[in-house]
């Protein structure tokens, strides 16, 4: 193949893309309770080793490209797109009613908004530091989210205390700083509770988002079963309103199965945000999209979240890798990354609707015939062959996920 001109180089991609198929139009996009982040779209390509390889891009454009690519709700962190310098000032307000123009244009929702309480250096004891200086900051942070959520009709809010903890031993006596975490969530929920009786809204659904380290060497509150106890550890005023939003990588980065988190999740019944995204075990939080590393996890994820009725939203909370041009974005990161959630979501429903696994499951229920109740040899042996079905149900979501339960196969 001869050099392609810089000219050319975007029909290829759209030529290519049209080859691949499997898209589906926007308004059938718009049918799923799919956000799709400020960061994640304004996402530069630069890290921790890395120089940015895109230009900056403004909310309007990241609101109007997910409006044409049919992703119907938009989440964001305060200072994404409000300066520091700026929140609570008149200027926020401006901002906010930027930001309802763009969405209301686009036709877009804001689902969600979440505090940056990690990346200023005003942050770096973390949000709840020894200082009182720094807690009661912390706390006017997540008050004015409070407010921005309802100033932009969002359901969610979200917090990610990846530097609630520390880098060398001995640095913070570990149940106090629990404790000086709760009080700003207590802050945050009295606020929600007065602003939303004022505007006759519901009040938020307050989640907190797990991850088992970076940026912090230890983190207090790692995991998603950590943040369940938090929550039920009586430091909470309001834990009704507390629920979790756990993120796909966050638990497999620590080596834990994500669909036996969640599960464990929706036990409590404080599965109520997710945030999607792919990667590997025991390695950084590389964020890429949904179904490209693990898609027979992504199923049997999606199967469980199907089968106990989550209706909450799924957040794209991935970045597209730092070889993807401003133009890639949104012309093939975030519509591959939803169309493979959809198909991903349509094939969980097929899984659960298929009459093979459909029997298997019902034969494994049922058991093998009467043995001594007390006999477990005879057990073992009545129910010995049934148990084989565990692999043919493994065997059996691997051809759904191929496509061969409707006809697709190989001719050699």
């Amino acid at each position: 193949m001869k050099p392609i001109p810089a000219s050319e180089q975007r029909k290829v991609v759209e030529r290519l893309m049209k080859a691949c198929g499997g898209a589906y139009p926007p308004e059938v996009r718009r049918r799923y309770f799919i956000s799709g982040p400020q960061w994640a779209a304004a996402y530069e390509g630069q890290a921790l080793f890395h120089a940015p390889t895109r230009a900056p891009v403004s909310f309007e454009e990241v609101i109007r490209r997910y409006g044409e690519i049919g992703i119907g709700w938009w989440s964001t962190h305060d200072t994404d797109v409000i300066p520091t310098r700026a929140l609570g000032t008149d200027e926020q307000w401006e901002i906010l009613e930027r930001i309802r123009k763009a969405l209301a244009e686009a036709g877009v929702a804001c689902s969600m908004v979440t505090t940056e309480t990690f990346f200023h250096r005003v942050w770096a004891a973390g949000p709840a530091a020894e200082s009182p200086q720094v807690r009661d900051y912390a706390a006017w942070r997540l008050k004015n989210t409070v407010k921005i959520g309802h100033e932009l009709g969002a359901s969610y809010a979200v917090y990610w205390p990846g530097s609630l903890g520390y880098l060398v031993q001995g640095a913070v006596e570990e149940t106090q700083t629990l404790r000086w975490y709760a009080e700003a969530l207590n802050a945050a929920c009295r606020a929600d509770i007065e602003i939303a009786a004022k505007r006759g809204r519901p009040t938020l659904k307050h989640c907190l988002e797990a991850k088992p380290f970076e940026p912090q060497g230890e983190i207090l509150l790692p995991t998603s079963d950590a943040m369940l106890a938090f929550i039920d550890s009586g430091l909470l005023e309001h834990p009704e309103m507390v629920g979790l939003n756990p993120e796909y990588l966050h638990e497999l980065m620590w080596g834990a199965a994500p669909r036996a988190a969640l599960a464990r999740v929706l036990l409590r019944g404080k599965l109520w945000h997710f945030d999607i995204n792919d990667g590997y075990r025991l390695k950084h939080d590389v964020d890429i999209a949904v179904g490209l590393v693990n898609p027979l996890d992504w199923l049997n994820v999606l199967v469980l979240l199907r089968s106990h009725g989550y209706n909450g939203p799924f957040n794209l909370d991935y970045k597209p890798p730092r070889t993807t041009s401003n133009w890639g974005v949104f012309a093939v990161s975030f519509p591959t990354a939803v169309d493979r959630f959809i198909t991903l979501w349509e094939m969980a429903g097929d899984v659960i609707s298929d009459p093979v696994i459909q029997e298997a499951t019902e034969a494994l229920k049922a058991g093998g015939e009467p043995a001594g109740a007390l006999d477990a040899e005879a057990i073992a042996e009545a129910n010995k062959e049934l148990l084989n079905l565990h692999e043919l149900i493994a065997h059996r979501l691997v051809q759904i996920l191929w496509g061969q339960h409707r006809g697709r196969h190989y001719v050699l």
